[in-house]
Protein backbone atom coordinates (compact mmCIF):
# COMPACT_ATOMS: atom_id res chain seq x y z
CA UNK A 1 0.00 0.00 0.00
CA UNK A 2 1.41 3.79 -0.90
CA UNK A 3 1.82 5.83 1.93
CA UNK A 4 0.45 9.00 2.22
CA UNK A 5 3.54 10.96 1.67
CA UNK A 6 4.33 9.00 -1.93
CA UNK A 7 0.34 9.59 -2.31
CA UNK A 8 1.01 12.70 -2.46
CA UNK A 9 4.60 12.60 -4.25
CA UNK A 10 2.89 10.70 -6.77
CA UNK A 11 -0.67 12.65 -7.41
CA UNK A 12 -0.04 13.78 -10.84
CA UNK A 13 0.79 10.17 -11.75
CA UNK A 14 -2.13 8.61 -9.90
CA UNK A 15 -4.34 10.52 -11.92
CA UNK A 16 -3.32 9.17 -15.12
CA UNK A 17 -2.79 5.93 -14.57
CA UNK A 18 -4.64 4.94 -10.64
CA UNK A 19 -3.05 3.71 -7.07
CA UNK A 20 -2.45 -0.29 -8.66
CA UNK A 21 -0.23 0.86 -11.88
CA UNK A 22 1.65 3.54 -8.92
CA UNK A 23 2.04 0.43 -6.65
CA UNK A 24 3.14 -1.96 -9.57
CA UNK A 25 5.90 0.78 -10.02
CA UNK A 26 7.15 0.66 -6.56
CA UNK A 27 7.21 -3.27 -6.60
CA UNK A 28 9.09 -3.35 -9.55
CA UNK A 29 12.94 -4.68 -9.72
CA UNK A 30 14.84 -2.76 -13.02
CA UNK A 31 18.52 -3.54 -14.11
CA UNK A 32 19.98 -0.06 -15.72
CA UNK A 33 22.94 -1.93 -17.60
CA UNK A 34 25.07 1.42 -17.97
CA UNK A 35 25.27 4.35 -16.01
CA UNK A 36 26.64 6.67 -18.36
CA UNK A 37 25.01 8.80 -21.46
CA UNK A 38 21.70 6.74 -21.06
CA UNK A 39 21.87 5.38 -17.76
CA UNK A 40 21.72 8.96 -15.93
CA UNK A 41 18.29 10.18 -17.61
CA UNK A 42 16.92 6.48 -17.36
CA UNK A 43 17.78 6.44 -13.60
CA UNK A 44 17.07 9.45 -12.87
CA UNK A 45 13.47 9.25 -14.53
CA UNK A 46 12.42 5.65 -13.06
CA UNK A 47 13.31 6.97 -10.05
CA UNK A 48 11.33 10.27 -9.96
CA UNK A 49 8.58 7.80 -11.03
CA UNK A 50 8.86 5.62 -7.71
CA UNK A 51 10.26 2.54 -9.38
CA UNK A 52 10.85 0.54 -5.99
CA UNK A 53 13.97 -1.29 -6.98
CA UNK A 54 16.61 0.54 -9.32
CA UNK A 55 20.22 -2.01 -9.83
CA UNK A 56 22.70 0.18 -11.74
CA UNK A 57 25.67 -2.05 -13.14
CA UNK A 58 28.63 -0.59 -14.55
CA UNK A 59 32.67 -1.21 -14.48
CA UNK A 60 33.51 2.12 -15.19
CA UNK A 61 34.89 5.43 -13.28
CA UNK A 62 33.58 9.26 -14.27
CA UNK A 63 35.75 10.87 -16.40
CA UNK A 64 35.72 14.76 -17.74
CA UNK A 65 34.91 13.69 -21.18
CA UNK A 66 31.58 12.22 -19.76
CA UNK A 67 30.56 15.67 -18.44
CA UNK A 68 28.65 17.08 -21.26
CA UNK A 69 26.09 14.06 -21.60
CA UNK A 70 26.08 12.05 -17.92
CA UNK A 71 23.96 14.18 -16.06
CA UNK A 72 24.10 12.57 -13.09
CA UNK A 73 27.78 13.47 -12.01
CA UNK A 74 29.99 16.75 -12.13
CA UNK A 75 33.35 17.67 -11.73
CA UNK A 76 33.94 16.62 -8.07
CA UNK A 77 32.83 12.66 -9.34
CA UNK A 78 35.78 12.73 -11.52
CA UNK A 79 37.37 9.85 -10.77
CA UNK A 80 34.56 8.07 -8.84
CA UNK A 81 32.68 4.53 -9.74
CA UNK A 82 29.92 5.88 -12.02
CA UNK A 83 27.46 3.84 -9.81
CA UNK A 84 28.35 5.01 -6.80
CA UNK A 85 28.08 8.88 -7.74
CA UNK A 86 24.73 8.18 -9.66
CA UNK A 87 23.54 5.96 -7.07
CA UNK A 88 23.95 9.12 -4.31
CA UNK A 89 22.26 11.35 -6.58
CA UNK A 90 19.04 9.08 -6.97
CA UNK A 91 18.91 8.47 -3.81
CA UNK A 92 18.51 11.86 -2.79
CA UNK A 93 15.98 12.32 -5.46
CA UNK A 94 14.18 9.67 -4.22
CA UNK A 95 14.70 8.18 -0.74
CA UNK A 96 11.81 5.76 -0.22
CA UNK A 97 13.18 3.74 -3.29
CA UNK A 98 15.99 1.21 -3.37
CA UNK A 99 19.06 1.56 -5.50
CA UNK A 100 21.43 -1.03 -5.64
CA UNK A 101 25.23 0.23 -7.09
CA UNK A 102 27.10 -2.86 -8.53
CA UNK A 103 30.71 -1.96 -9.99
CA UNK A 104 31.26 -4.37 -12.57
CA UNK A 105 31.37 -4.78 -16.36
CA UNK A 106 28.56 -7.13 -17.84
CA UNK A 107 29.77 -9.92 -19.56
CA UNK A 108 29.12 -13.69 -20.31
CA UNK A 109 30.17 -14.95 -16.81
CA UNK A 110 27.80 -12.18 -14.66
CA UNK A 111 24.60 -10.99 -16.93
CA UNK A 112 22.52 -13.69 -15.69
CA UNK A 113 23.27 -13.28 -12.40
CA UNK A 114 23.29 -9.48 -12.55
CA UNK A 115 19.43 -9.52 -13.79
CA UNK A 116 18.41 -12.23 -11.47
CA UNK A 117 14.89 -11.98 -10.33
CA UNK A 118 14.74 -8.72 -12.52
CA UNK A 119 11.21 -7.61 -13.72
CA UNK A 120 12.81 -5.91 -16.39
CA UNK A 121 16.48 -5.24 -18.37
CA UNK A 122 17.42 -1.85 -19.67
CA UNK A 123 20.48 -1.47 -22.21
CA UNK A 124 22.27 1.50 -21.55
CA UNK A 125 25.45 0.35 -22.70
CA UNK A 126 27.23 1.66 -25.98
CA UNK A 127 28.59 -1.66 -27.21
CA UNK A 128 27.22 -4.14 -29.36
CA UNK A 129 28.91 -7.20 -28.04
CA UNK A 130 27.68 -6.61 -24.37
CA UNK A 131 24.11 -5.64 -25.86
CA UNK A 132 24.12 -8.97 -27.56
CA UNK A 133 25.28 -10.83 -24.00
CA UNK A 134 21.99 -9.09 -22.19
CA UNK A 135 19.72 -9.51 -25.64
CA UNK A 136 20.44 -13.30 -25.12
CA UNK A 137 20.22 -13.08 -21.08
CA UNK A 138 16.78 -11.84 -21.78
CA UNK A 139 15.86 -13.99 -24.07
CA UNK A 140 17.39 -17.14 -21.64
CA UNK A 141 15.11 -15.69 -18.70
CA UNK A 142 12.34 -14.20 -20.33
CA UNK A 143 12.67 -10.79 -19.01
CA UNK A 144 11.52 -7.64 -21.26
CA UNK A 145 15.08 -6.30 -22.30
CA UNK A 146 13.97 -2.32 -23.59
CA UNK A 147 17.10 -1.01 -25.66
CA UNK A 148 18.83 1.90 -26.50
CA UNK A 149 21.41 3.39 -28.29
CA UNK A 150 22.89 6.57 -29.99
CA UNK A 151 25.79 8.57 -31.96
CA UNK A 152 26.52 12.13 -32.49
CA UNK A 153 22.85 13.39 -32.99
CA UNK A 154 21.21 10.38 -33.67
CA UNK A 155 19.35 7.25 -31.41
CA UNK A 156 17.53 4.75 -31.56
CA UNK A 157 15.20 2.37 -29.24
CA UNK A 158 13.24 -0.67 -29.43
CA UNK A 159 11.45 -2.77 -26.61
CA UNK A 160 11.92 -6.88 -26.70
CA UNK A 161 9.53 -9.38 -25.17
CA UNK A 162 11.28 -12.55 -25.36
CA UNK A 163 9.20 -15.16 -27.14
CA UNK A 164 6.98 -12.50 -28.35
CA UNK A 165 8.91 -10.03 -30.80
CA UNK A 166 11.95 -9.52 -32.64
CA UNK A 167 15.25 -9.64 -30.63
CA UNK A 168 18.27 -7.35 -31.26
CA UNK A 169 20.39 -9.82 -33.12
CA UNK A 170 17.02 -10.37 -35.45
CA UNK A 171 17.26 -6.34 -35.92
CA UNK A 172 21.13 -6.01 -36.06
CA UNK A 173 22.40 -10.30 -36.70
CA UNK A 174 25.68 -8.44 -37.41
CA UNK A 175 27.09 -5.34 -35.22
CA UNK A 176 28.29 -1.86 -36.64
CA UNK A 177 31.75 -0.96 -36.65
CA UNK A 178 33.73 -0.36 -33.15
CA UNK A 179 34.66 3.08 -32.94
CA UNK A 180 37.78 4.50 -30.45
CA UNK A 181 35.40 7.55 -29.50
CA UNK A 182 31.59 7.57 -30.33
CA UNK A 183 30.88 11.47 -30.70
CA UNK A 184 27.81 12.15 -29.38
CA UNK A 185 26.00 15.04 -28.13
CA UNK A 186 24.48 15.50 -24.91
CA UNK A 187 21.05 16.36 -25.82
CA UNK A 188 21.10 12.52 -28.04
CA UNK A 189 21.30 10.30 -24.58
CA UNK A 190 18.91 12.35 -23.00
CA UNK A 191 16.03 12.04 -25.93
CA UNK A 192 16.68 8.27 -26.02
CA UNK A 193 16.83 7.68 -22.47
CA UNK A 194 13.92 9.27 -21.68
CA UNK A 195 11.95 6.91 -24.63
CA UNK A 196 13.40 3.90 -22.60
CA UNK A 197 12.30 5.35 -19.07
CA UNK A 198 8.62 6.27 -21.14
CA UNK A 199 8.56 2.49 -22.30
CA UNK A 200 9.57 0.67 -18.62
CA UNK A 201 6.90 2.78 -17.02
CA UNK A 202 4.21 1.95 -19.79
CA UNK A 203 5.29 -1.63 -19.75
CA UNK A 204 5.33 -1.92 -15.62
CA UNK A 205 2.10 -0.47 -15.39
CA UNK A 206 0.66 -1.73 -18.51
CA UNK A 207 0.16 1.64 -20.55
CA UNK A 208 -0.03 2.30 -23.92
CA UNK A 209 1.52 0.57 -26.92
CA UNK A 210 5.13 -0.44 -26.32
CA UNK A 211 7.82 -0.02 -29.31
CA UNK A 212 7.76 -3.94 -29.52
CA UNK A 213 8.61 -5.08 -32.72
CA UNK A 214 9.13 -1.12 -33.84
CA UNK A 215 12.31 0.45 -33.99
CA UNK A 216 12.13 4.11 -33.05
CA UNK A 217 14.98 6.23 -34.84
CA UNK A 218 15.65 9.89 -33.80
CA UNK A 219 17.84 12.17 -36.18
CA UNK A 220 18.58 15.32 -33.78
CA UNK A 221 19.58 16.99 -36.74
CA UNK A 222 16.42 17.13 -38.55
CA UNK A 223 14.33 17.02 -35.53
CA UNK A 224 12.77 14.06 -36.60
CA UNK A 225 11.42 10.99 -34.79
CA UNK A 226 10.17 7.71 -37.15
CA UNK A 227 9.69 3.96 -36.50
CA UNK A 228 10.23 1.22 -38.44
CA UNK A 229 8.84 -2.02 -38.68
CA UNK A 230 10.96 -4.88 -37.58
CA UNK A 231 10.47 -8.91 -37.42
CA UNK A 232 11.20 -11.80 -35.45
CA UNK A 233 13.60 -13.88 -38.06
CA UNK A 234 13.25 -17.67 -38.00
CA UNK A 235 16.85 -18.23 -38.61
CA UNK A 236 17.80 -15.58 -35.64
CA UNK A 237 21.09 -17.06 -34.35
CA UNK A 238 19.62 -15.71 -30.89
CA UNK A 239 16.09 -16.67 -30.63
CA UNK A 240 15.38 -18.40 -34.33
CA UNK A 241 13.47 -21.36 -34.46
CA UNK A 242 15.92 -23.97 -34.04
CA UNK A 243 17.05 -21.85 -30.63
CA UNK A 244 13.76 -22.60 -29.26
Amino acid sequence: MLTDPELERYRRQIALFGEEAQERLASARVVIAGAGGLGCPVALYLAAAGVGEIRLVDGDVVDRTNLNRQVLHGERDIGRAKVESAAGKLRAQNPDIRVVATYATVNEGNAAALAGGADLIIDATDNFPVRYILNRVALQTGVPLIHGAVRGFDGQATTIIPGRTACLECIFPTPPPEEDVIPVVGTTPGIIGLVQANEAIKYITGTGDLLTNRLLVWDGRAAVMATLPVERQEDCSACGIDRC
